[in-house]
């Protein structure tokens, strides 16, 4: 099996900081049997890369050369002897955590995450097991389809993962315009969901509408958003909220879901400022189903590659900018702004 046997990755010299990553050249990981070599090509950002480089991330990550990012989209240039399924030249993307294949997590499946408890992907070459891949949509590029381990996924089984699935004619809410609200945004309206949208932009509000969200609600100017949800479901509150806030947005979040409702827990941007500490009791009251949602298998990618193939016009992933390779840190900056709509992208190669 013939392979590059050096590669340009980022590496971070400390944590701390993303303007510590440096450009070094490193071997190539030696594949076994059961491995391919993939060729990167384009590489997504996710909010945790930034948790990650302050040093805010919950996980133990070896600072000494650590490779950073969890979402590539790459090309097969080696096959190991006992591969089955995959050939040289096939368009790849490998599952954020290399071992969840199916059914729930658990701690030596976690230990397998890119660019967190394992290397990540922010590298021209990358070592993968083949078991870890899913085929890119056809329909999609290297850029668009880089989104999708992370960013979609995690948006695929918030709605359509658990014991109460997304149905047509649910009331969904997603807050903000980043990777998993845009996605969960998207697979609502592909499956016939009525969504409402927040953002503090109005000109993002209106980028969500085009995108099918048929509620708007800026919160800066309705800082009691929850209510404005009761008042457009008549009372009743939405069926389903992907909640990227956390601490800071899910008491008003238990506010505005129904009684039964889901709440998918997927991330931490809001900081909490005085909420309120009686909202355990209004999770009682409404009995909700509140699930922490840890990305997904490579059987639920497969299933909702399936599903944006379907809908190739509703669900073509939102890239805000590309950004090459060596401009890497402006890429992190500008997801550090907040200023972009949807995914901020690296093109490794092309």
């Amino acid at each position: 099996m013939s392979y590059p046997s050096v590669t340009r990755e980022y590496q971070y010299t400390q944590l701390g900081s993303y303007n510590n990553l440096v450009i070094k050249v490193e071997k190539v990981e030696k594949p076994r049997a059961t491995d391919v070599v993939v060729k990167v090509h384009a590489v997504s950002l996710n909010y945790r890369d930034l948790m990650i480089a302050n040093k805010t991330y919950p996980a133990v990550i070896s600072e000494k050369g650590f490779v950073p990012c969890s979402d590539m989209a790459g090309e097969i240039v080696a096959v190991g002897e006992d591969v089955k399924g995959w050939k040289v030249g096939d368009r790849v993307l490998a599952n954020f955590s290399t071992d969840h294949i199916f059914g729930d997590t658990n701690p030596e499946i976690q230990n397998t995450s890119l660019g967190g408890q394992a290397k990540g992907v922010l590298t021209e070459y990358r070592t993968f097991p083949a078991h870890s891949l899913v085929h890119i949509p056809g329909h999609l590029s290297y850029e668009e389809a880089s989104t999708l381990p992370c960013a979609a996924v995690t948006a695929y089984n918030a709605l359509l993962g658990g014991s109460r699935p997304l149905k047509a004619g649910d009331y969904v809410l997603v807050q903000g315009t980043g990777g998993v609200s845009v996605f969960a945004l998207q697979f609502a309206v592909a499956s016939g969901a009525v969504v409402i949208a927040t953002s503090s932009s109005d000109n993002k509000l209106k980028l969500a509408a085009k995108l099918g969200a048929k509620h708007l609600i800026n919160y800066r100017k309705t800082p009691n958003w929850d209510e404005e949800v009761n008042k457009i479901t008549n009372g009743k509150g939405v069926d389903h909220i992907v909640e990227v806030g956390g601490s800071g947005t899910l008491p008003r979040s238990i506010n505005a879901i129904r009684v039964g409702g889901s709440v998918s827990i997927v991330g931490a941007v809001s900081r909490d400022k005085g909420s309120d500490e009686n909202f355990v009791f209004s999770i009682i009251r409404k009995a909700v189903v509140i699930r922490g949602i840890h990305i997904g298998s490579v059987d639920q990618f497969r299933s909702m590659n399936r599903m944006i193939a379907a809908n190739p016009d509703i669900t073509r992933p939102v890239v805000d900018e590309v950004f090459p390779f060596e401009q890497a840190l402006q890429a992190y900056a500008h997801l550090e702004s907040q200023k972009h709509v949807g995914n901020v992208v690296i093109k490794v190669s092309a």
